[in-house]
Parts: structure tokens; C-alpha cells; sequence
């Protein structure tokens, strides 16, 4: 399937508006992409106006990712959209999206709701998140949201590995920031000495709940797809990781 990354990579800067052009996308559909809205924490307001975190790579991440999925799978595919946790459109949609989950501030109303959504079936992927103090803060919030459950390191041969690609990697998917020029190129540095971690939360028939992309930034190789600086080989593995967590999320 590589090569269909490559000509996806050359295409994907087409994706055009989202209200219009060849490539826009149906207000309705069986999928959507949705991205979470929250809260910031007190003192990490985000540079920008107050834009907040929750939309860190929001709308480009978005519109690239849903056109990969629209390329790449047969899902109905429509407009990528951002729900707060307490709306309740969020029980129409079976995968949701959150970014820099080290700077949320959850209430309890969203906290329960959390839990509602995903014992319901939902599936959460949090993404672009780095090192302690962020790790802390998000399994901090987990810790309210399931007290009962573990934050582990997805298992090779996990079925969200394979439900459509078959995953053997774990190559560090970094952001643009990350980049650094090396002999062969440009290269992802990780800011952190761990590296990157794949990690999920499970239910108690086995199912997982939340994909964890820790000490990585997902979002940014979906926005960057149609960049010839950024790696294609990043780029692939983000694209395979994100479509297997929607077919998984539709299907367990």
C-alpha cells in the first residue's frame, strides 16, 4: 500500500473548502471527524487571540485526515466538525479527537459525560501531548473518568493494529517543530527521552477505549501531508494508525 501514501501525498493539498469545491464534504454522513472542545487550565491560555489548545492543527489536521479517509477507506465521509463533551450530538458519533490533553480542564459534567460516552461505545484518541507534567495532568483526568482502569502500552497484535493495516512500527511521528535536517533528510527529535508511547485505556470485556499517541504529534503529519519536507514514511504511519482507530471504533 505504499504507493497509494505516495500519490496520496502528492494529492491531498486538493482537499479544497470545506463548504465548497469538487472536494467538499457532506453535512451528513455515517462518519465524521470530531474534535473535542474543552477548557483550558488557568495560566496555559494558548498564544493567538485565546485560541484555545483544543484546537492546536485545527482545521488543516482535520480536512487532510477526513480526505485520507475519504481516499483510502469506503466510510461515507462528511464535514469534520468540534463538539464540546456536554453536547449532545457527541453520542452520534462513534470516534472523537482531542489535542494537547496536557492542557485540558475537564469539569465533572464533562468527566461524567466522558465516561457516559465512552461506556456507550464511543472512542476517544488524545494526541500531541509530551513529557511529565503532561502525562500527569492527563492521567489525572483518566484516573476521575475510570478510577478502576489502567493506562497500558498497546500490545503488539492488538486488533486495532490490524482491523484494516497491518501495523508492525512504531516509528516517533513528530512535529514540524521536531524536524531536524540529518544525513538523510529531514529526521523527527523527540523532545523527550522516552520516546514515543502507544498506549490505551480497555473496558472490561477488552475493548479499547481511548488510543493514547503520547510523546507525539499525530495531527501534525495529517496536517502536513501535502508537505514534501515532511516525511512521507511519518506521514503513512499516521494516516494507517488513524484510519485503524476509525474502523476499530465502528466495528468493536
Amino acid at each position: 500500500m505504499k504507493w497509494v501514501f505516495r500519490l496520496f501525498g502528492l494529492a491531498v493539498g486538493l482537499w479544497g473548502q470545506w463548504g465548497g469545491g469538487e472536494a467538499a464534504f457532506p453535512e451528513v454522513a455515517e462518519f465524521h471527524f470530531v474534535r473535542m472542545e474543552y477548557r483550558d487550565l488557568p495560566g496555559m491560555r494558548r498564544f493567538g487571540g485565546g485560541r484555545g489548545w483544543w484546537r492546536q492543527d485545527w482545521p488543516e489536521a482535520d480536512a487532510h485526515f477526513a480526505q485520507g479517509v475519504r481516499r483510502l477507506t469506503r466510510i461515507d465521509n462528511g464535514v469534520p466538525i468540534h463538539l464540546p463533551l456536554t453536547d449532545d450530538r457527541i453520542f452520534e458519533h462513534p470516534w472523537v479527537y482531542a489535542t494537547q490533553v496536557g492542557y485540558w480542564d475537564l469539569s465533572e459534567a464533562e468527566i461524567n459525560r466522558l465516561r457516559e460516552y465512552l461506556n456507550r461505545g464511543g472512542f476517544l484518541v488524545v494526541d500531541d501531548f509530551y513529557g511529565d507534567r503532561d502525562w500527569e495532568m492527563f492521567r489525572e483526568s483518566m484516573r476521575r473518568v475510570f478510577p478502576e482502569r489502567a493506562i497500558v502500552d498497546i500490545p503488539d497484535g492488538d486488533p486495532v493494529l490490524r482491523v484494516v493495516y497491518e501495523i508492525t512500527e512504531r516509528t516517533f511521528i513528530p512535529g514540524l517543530r521536531h524536524l531536524r535536517r540529518g544525513a538523510d533528510g529531514l529526521v523527527g527529535v523527540s523532545p523527550q527521552a522516552t520516546g514515543p508511547q502507544w498506549r490505551a485505556i480497555y473496558d472490561d470485556k477488552g475493548r479499547m477505549v481511548v488510543a493514547v499517541n503520547f510523546n507525539m504529534d499525530v495531527g501534525d503529519a495529517w496536517e502536513h501531508a501535502d508537505m514534501p519536507e515532511y516525511p512521507e514514511k511519518m506521514t503513512a504511519l499516521a494516516y494507517r494508525f488513524g484510519i485503524n482507530y476509525i474502523l476499530y471504533s465502528m466495528t468493536h
